[in-house]
């Protein structure tokens, strides 16, 4: 049952004491009539009023787990259509699809490639999440989504049409609750027959819009939560159409038979490695919850994971690391100071290429809220009066012989009153673009 703003607010405790975060009670029942707000923020609701706003504050888009419970693959949970509205809950999950024309000897490789495929990308670790495993075959289909789930550690996808190879498949994986693709409207009965019995996730695949929320009605009907849609598409733009259309289902008009994560296969629409990647990064961004590519080459899978990150940052919390000083490659007294900010990905690249520099060096963290170089310059809180008096308090001045800072090369106009600011500190100009500093820092200890 939805229910408006206003009808939201009927049931609060209209005191406006601000608990929740939001300045009034008709603030916070805006937010929560819209999604956007979580109904446990509100701590003087009672249980009668809780359990008829459980329904108004669940998320659009249902939540699914796929994998072992101790560390499962969640879609789902979304709450809007774009991200500056609120967030995107979870990063789609990209996965890697084996079938029957990946003889042994490349599965054994590929599933070797993506135990070892990991990416470190802004303090997070990248990999791909699932294993897409199909076969015409229940026993050779089962045998191969065992080995994958041992030896890779991911959720594994099992493909197939047939309910009576998913069922033989699923059962050769006891409590790795595999998600089971898919559901066809004739089939649907025995698939969700058998995924409830395996407590176990499955596909809907619906070869129109049409048929896709019939069967979402049908599960809705049957109150299954753990279940994902896969519309069926034959050409790239029916694909991204889809998708948009199930989500905007689900979140604008509040189809509870389009509310479940989705997945698409980009694989199945173009050979092509570069137009599937193309794809794949389209479907990323609206709105597939899982991705299906046939590739682990990391020229395709490192841009697609990296898209996933990106879209899913908080666009309200900015990614940053902690201020203070941090010493690269063993800095000694006589080593160079460099200053940046504590915005993760500006920290995470001078790091990067300071150590492939091979010359040790203290780099100074400043905290500016999380706001790249140029952006705190333009802020007011990268600036000289601010500087002078962090480079003072951090400590650094105890661990260095010479004093010589190195700034940053897009905020060079900072040079002489920095000097003048800190006293008895050279302040030296560096490189604009962190991909210079290994030439600069090499240049630099040679001139010593």
């Amino acid at each position: 049952m939805a229910l408006s703003g206003i009808q939201v607010f009927k049931l609060l405790p209209k005191t406006n004491c601000k608990d929740c975060a939001y300045p009034t009670c008709m603030a916070f029942a805006l937010q929560l009539a819209a999604g956007k707000a979580a109904l446990n923020a509100c701590p003087h609701l009672s249980p009668a009023v809780l359990e008829t706003l459980t329904d108004v504050a669940a998320a659009p888009v249902r939540r699914v787990e796929i994998g072992p419970a101790e560390s499962p693959t969640v879609v789902g949970e979304e709450t809007v259509l774009y991200r500056h509205e609120k967030r995107f809950e979870h990063s789609p999950a990209l996965a890697l699809l084996i079938d029957d024309s990946t003889g042994d000897d490349k599965f054994d490789n590929l599933l070797e490639a993506v135990s070892g495929q990991r990416f470190e990308r802004v303090g997070e670790i990248l990999r791909l999440r699932l294993l897409a495993i199909g076969s015409s075959d229940a026993d050779r289909l089962g045998a191969r989504a065992r080995a994958a789930a041992r030896r890779t550690g991911l959720g594994i996808v099992i493909v197939s049409d047939d309910p009576e190879i998913l069922q033989k498949a699923a059962e050769a994986l006891p409590g790795e609750r595999p998600l089971l693709c898919g559901a066809l409207p004739a089939t649907f009965d025995q698939v969700a027959e058998i995924a409830a019995r395996l407590q176990a996730p499955f596909v809907l695949r619906g070869g129109s819009m049409a048929e896709l929320v019939e069967l979402g009605q049908r599960a809705v009907a049957a109150g299954m939560q753990q279940v994902v849609l896969e519309p069926v598409a034959r050409v790239a733009g029916d694909a991204l159409e889809a998708q948009v259309f199930a989500r905007r289902g689900a979140v604008r008009d509040k189809v509870k038979a389009l509310g479940f994560p989705t997945i698409a296969f980009p694989c199945r629409l173009t050979r092509d490695p570069l137009l599937q990647t193309v794809l794949a990064s389209a479907l990323i961004s609206k709105y597939a919850g899982i991705v299906v590519v046939d590739t682990v080459d990391p020229a395709h899978t490192l841009p697609l994971l990296s898209l996933a990150q990106g879209l899913c940052t908080d666009p309200q919390k900015p990614m940053m690391v902690d201020a203070g000083i941090y010493p690269l490659g063993n800095p000694g007294p006589d080593s160079p100071v460099l200053l940046t900010t504590n915005f993760s990905l500006t920290y995470y690249t001078v790091v990067g290429e300071v150590e492939n520099s091979k010359v040790p060096a203290w780099l100074l963290v400043m905290d500016v809220e999380g706001q790249s170089v140029l952006t705190a310059w333009a802020a007011g809180k990268f600036v000289a009066d601010a500087i002078a008096p962090f480079v003072k308090k951090s400590g650094i001045e105890e661990r260095v012989a010479r004093r010589r800072l190195i700034i940053p090369g897009y905020v060079a106009g900072l040079q002489s009153e920095l000097e003048t600011e800190l006293g008895d500190w050279e302040v030296v100009v560096g490189v604009r673009e962190a991909a210079d500093l290994p030439r600069f820092l090499r240049a630099l200890a040679g001139a010593r």
